[in-house]
């Protein structure tokens, strides 16, 4: 069997990251009110319906949801920071694994309260939105945009847009992400869906955990594999190509 790329691990945890937004989204909608704690889209949509008076759209859990994403971004921005290489560096290591034992304490602490009232269901909401926009500003250094983690709308678009069909010239690796991507995110969505109709919302945000916690393990594992040194051929194209472009560049300024 042949043991899997460091590449290879990146791409199925942030997939496993992504499919467990699909999850969190689902019991944060289903069981908090209709509210996303990852798509924020939806919650921007919503806030508007909820602005004009459409009944039955919570304004305070969108709101909420809103300011929780925004803000655990901005955290995990300061955390993580810029300039790293191409990878996990140890911060976005740690965020994540904060993050994991985050969704369990959320886990434990539900269960003890049991139903929630509006505070409550609105603090969840807050905090697990929170989770999930210092989650993506964790992976970011990992460098893939084609699986955000959190987003599937554009990610469907570039998959279609770039294809074929659409005129595009996408690699096999662009589609193959992408695609896997969607399908990450609503093979989540339906895990949580399901276990909330034979159990109750702690159950189903435990089971999100484990997905969770699945996806960080795997980009730990691969953060610690030691990276393939540039092979011999490659060093020397990269060396033809540069002499190419100042022979280019030369002959430019020649001119």
């Amino acid at each position: 069997m042949r043991r899997p790329t460091t590449a290879g691990l990146y791409t199925s945890g942030l997939l496993l990251l992504t499919a467990a937004t699909g999850a969190i989204d689902a019991v944060s909608f289903l069981a908090l009110d209709g509210v996303f704690t990852g798509n924020m889209t939806g919650n921007v949509l919503f806030l508007a319906f909820a602005l004009v008076g459409v009944p039955d759209i919570p304004l305070l859990n969108n709101a909420f949801a809103l300011v929780g994403f925004a803000l655990g971004s901005v955290v995990g921005g300061r955390l993580v920071r810029r300039g790293h290489p191409v990878g996990l560096p140890a911060r976005s290591a740690w965020l994540l694994v904060a993050g994991t034992a985050l969704v369990f304490v959320l886990v434990g602490v539900w269960a003890a309260v049991g139903e929630l009232a509006a505070v409550g269901q609105i603090t969840l909401t807050a905090v697990l939105a929170a989770l999930m926009g210092a989650q993506v500003a964790a992976v970011k250094p990992v460098g893939n945009t084609d699986i955000t983690t959190v987003v599937v709308t554009s990610t469907l678009a570039n998959v279609t847009r770039e294809s074929r069909l659409g005129g595009g010239r996408q690699t096999w690796a662009q589609w193959r992400h992408r695609t896997f991507a969607v399908l990450a995110m609503g093979a989540g969505a339906a895990v949580g869906a399901a276990v909330l109709r034979v159990a109750d919302g702690p159950v189903a945000l435990a089971a999100c955990g484990v997905v969770f916690a699945a996806g960080v393990t795997v980009l730990l594992v691969a953060r610690g594999r030691p990276r393939r040194p540039a092979r011999p051929q490659e060093d020397a194209g990269r060396e033809v190509a540069g002499a190419s472009a100042r022979q280019e560049a030369v002959g430019l300024a020649a001119g």
